[in-house]
């Protein structure tokens, strides 16, 4: 049995995991939270985010379970001696792929789907006669005899049966959506995917989820016979460190903004609802403390943290533990030195809400302060933090990169798109241009920030009152004939004035005004007919939310068309 190694960055990174498990429970009790999250879930970008963040989540989470794998036992040895373990950590997503390109490493570099090394080397002919000329790979394109004539239909032969089995595994997971979403026939479930008339954007995330498939069909179908995007300096295959940096990604993403939440939140609400030298004090500290540069302030507290790990070798058995414990005190000192943005956006929040009546109230029944603060405050200020956690993801991801490119970031030995970006500052420069290493680290953190802000465009559009907006959506209602009619119907309003008194001015008839409220079409204005006459003075009488504004607007077409 393997022996199973418990990282620090693991367990932070399943004790994440575990509380947004947690969250989404919480939020399946709450209807507030569900109708809200319900707006993000009709949003097709963000849902076609959700699709690429899960795969990126997978990864990661495959990639944080470590463990050293168990030596055969030495011959002679006795039956009750103590089994011996590998140096090496590995992780589970290491053991999946073990019989891929992605874990074969090469001499030196190798472009992509080559079956040569990109460099030339001094090798003996039959004859004996030294000559310098490209050899072949030690995994890419082995199983070749003729590479020549061989490599271009073994390449098309691996991509096509990879591009099957991906439309295979997509049509599955189309065939089980279709078998679990809607009531009636499947045919007709079928054709409102199809259509984009269903609730939720199925047929974009049924297309993303089919872009994906494809794509990783293919790769992994190239992978198994070669260097999908080449190797590099050391001969490791770059699309691998690539999948590796995944990890690193979303633990510099995710841990980093946990760790300036609690200062953010403490500071940031006694700052706003204390006031007075309490609010002098903490904005003097927020102050001076965003007033050093950044880059200046990690690096200092980086190298002190890099001298007591090198003073103290004895406390890391494994290179792995030690360079995720650098990973994981990275992301402490960008959490403590980046929480004075949020701060002060709580701050400003908290000024606002401590003079609402039920917080007055609460504080002249002598409720302590603090109990005001968690029972009134902190819960109206979590969209806030909610916003700025997502949005400041994609941010730290970049950051990462920056950081390690000054060689201030993570562990040269752990794979990170920093480092492969660092890397290839140089092959860049080379003739010919190594380009697939810088290329690879590209396209993945192309993929993981543009996703990751779009799905934070959403949760600020639903979560933020101000800058949420209506968005019609178009369906149909049915009347009692079987014939549909729009949902906001208003006659043509004319003024003849070359027409006598009596002459009839506005007309309508079955005016319907329906409001998506998230959960289910609410009817603000249910079949209203009304004429008005020239000379004749209409009134338009009710309580308060029978429809009186509803029904001007539509009158005055200030409505949107659904």
């Amino acid at each position: 049995m393997p022996k199973l190694i418990f990282l620090w960055t693991d367990i932070a990174i399943f004790a994440l995991f575990a509380a947004t498990l947690i969250y989404a429970w919480h939020v399946s009790r709450s209807r507030n939270l569900r109708a809200t999250w319900s707006r993000v879930a009709r949003s097709a970008p963000a849902m076609c985010s959700a699709v690429v963040l899960s795969v990126f989540v997978v990864i990661g989470l495959l990639d944080s379970m470590h463990f050293q794998q168990r030596l055969p036992p030495v011959t002679g040895a006795p039956a009750n001696a103590a089994p011996v373990y590998a140096p090496k950590v590995v992780s589970v997503l290491d053991v999946l792929l073990e019989d891929t390109a992605f874990v074969r490493p090469e001499k030196t570099y190798s472009a992509p789907l080559a079956w040569l090394q990109f460099t030339k080397e001094s090798m003996l002919q039959e004859g004996g006669t030294p000559t310098r000329d490209f050899p072949r790979l030690r995994f890419g394109g082995r199983h070749l005899e003729d590479p020549e004539q061989e490599w271009g239909r073994d390449v098309s032969r691996r991509a096509g049966l990879g591009l099957l089995v991906g439309f295979l595994v997509a049509l599955l997971f189309s065939g089980v959506t279709v078998l679990c979403v809607g009531q009636g026939a499947r045919t007709e479930v079928f054709r409102q995917i199809v259509r984009g008339e269903t609730e939720l954007p199925l047929r974009a995330v049924l297309s993303t989820v089919f872009l994906l498939c494809l794509l990783l069909g293919v790769v992994f179908g190239l992978a198994t016979g070669y260097h999908v995007l080449g190797t590099d300096r050391t001969g490791n295959d770059v699309l691998w460190q690539a999948l590796k940096s995944i990890r690193t990604a979303w633990i510099i993403g995710s841990l980093t903004t946990v760790a300036m939440l609690p200062p953010a939140l403490v500071l940031g609400i006694s700052a706003g609802y204390f006031k007075g030298w309490i609010d002098d004090v903490i904005q003097y500290v927020y102050t001076t403390l965003t007033s050093i540069p950044g880059v200046l302030l990690i690096a200092a507290c980086v190298l002190m943290m890099q001298v007591y790990i090198d003073t103290h070798p004895g406390l890391f058995p494994t290179a792995a533990q030690r360079a995720d414990l650098r990973l994981f005190l990275l992301c402490m000192i960008l959490g403590l030195t980046g929480w004075a943005g949020l701060c002060r956006l709580l701050r400003a929040e908290a000024l606002k809400l401590r003079e609402l009546e039920y917080v007055q109230a609460a504080r002249a029944f002598g409720i302590p302060n603090w109990r005001i603060m968690a029972r009134h405050l902190l819960p109206n200020v979590m969209h806030i933090v909610l916003i700025t956690v997502v949005l400041e993801f994609s941010g730290l991801v970049l950051y990462e990169a920056v950081l390690s490119y000054l060689g201030i970031g993570v562990d040269p030995s752990m794979n990170s798109f920093g480092s492969m970006i660092e890397k290839s500052r140089f092959e860049m420069s080379r003739d010919p241009m190594i380009w697939w290493n810088l290329l690879a680290a590209f396209i993945f953190m192309l993929a993981l920030v543009l996703a990751a802000n779009l799905f934070a465009d959403a949760v600020r559009d639903a979560f933020d009152p101000r800058s949420r907006m209506f968005r019609p959506r178009r369906f149909n209602l049915f009347n009692g004939k079987g014939a549909t009619q729009s949902s906001v119907a208003v006659s043509n309003v004319s003024l003849p004035l070359d027409q006598p008194p009596e002459t009839v001015i506005l007309s309508m008839q079955d005016l319907d005004v329906v409001i998506d409220t998230g959960e289910a079409w609410r009817h603000a204005v249910q079949a209203l007919a009304l004429t008005v006459h020239r000379g004749e003075t209409f009134a338009l009488v009710g309580e308060s939310g029978s429809g009186k504004s509803m029904t001007a607007l539509a009158l005055m077409r200030l409505l949107p068309e659904a």
